[in-house]
């Protein structure tokens, strides 16, 4: 839609949705830098792309996987260089969509989401890939960081920093049980729930949305999305 349009069809009373390209930690002010991308990523800048006032954006839904992934160079405390990484890779089909490129893969970083939530003001959460790490035992998330032998709850804002820090580890119990036909919470194996709990009050935003399955009657619709 032209920017022109957004403003218009705003002010005729029409929702306008708006969808980033990007994740938060490849913003060029607010990620990894220097590896990050060329512009920002962040929410807030959905207001500059589309011509609209910063006012009109009415609510943000943050969408993470149920790992952690990234494409190309970067610091990622929580990856899975074994075989493990190897399966979340194949069975969350972790390839990029054009260049079949493989994307890294690790255990949940909450520290990350943290952050992105914080940074983008993040109303709900879409939680996505739920049923790859089906079969997994124990499962890990990342908590926290450890840094000069001091824990830290937030990123670092340094390469030097980033090198230096190591995940705090939680150990939670995984899932045998397919998730296939589950329609609600309730419906999940009652470890899988307690995942997705722990990682919703980890990142401090409420659940809106929950994939379990690539196809569209495989998303838990949770609350408000919109």
């Amino acid at each position: 839609m032209r920017r022109g349009a957004n403003v218009a069809a705003l002010a005729a009373g029409k929702r306008v949705l708006l969808e980033g390209a990007q994740g938060v930690m490849l913003d060029v002010d607010h990620g990894t830098y220097p590896f990050v991308t060329s512009s920002n990523a962040v929410a807030g800048a959905a207001a500059v792309g589309s011509g609209i006032a910063p006012r009109a954006i009415g609510r943000v839904v943050g969408i993470a996987k149920a790992y952690t992934t990234r494409v190309g160079s970067g610091p990622f405390p929580t990856e899975l260089t074994d075989a493990l990484g190897d399966r979340l890779r194949v069975d969350g089909d972790e390839y990029g969509t054009n260049t079949r490129r493989p994307r890294r893969c690790g255990w949940f970083d909450a520290v990350v989401v943290r952050h992105a939530v914080a940074t983008c003001g993040v109303d709900a959460l879409a939680l996505t890939k739920l049923d790859v790490l089906t079969g997994l035992d124990p499962l890990r998330v990342c908590v926290a960081y450890e840094l000069d032998g001091r824990r830290r709850d937030t990123v670092p804002v340094t390469v030097r920093a980033w090198e230096r820090a190591r995940p705090v580890y939680e150990e939670l119990p995984g899932w045998r049980e397919s998730l296939t036909g589950a329609r609600s919470l309730a419906d999940l194996p009652a470890n899988a729930r307690r995942y997705v709990e722990r990682l919703v009050a980890l990142v401090e935003a409420p659940l809106a949305l929950l994939s379990i399955g690539p196809q569209r009657d495989e998303t838990i619709r949770i609350g408000d999305v919109f």
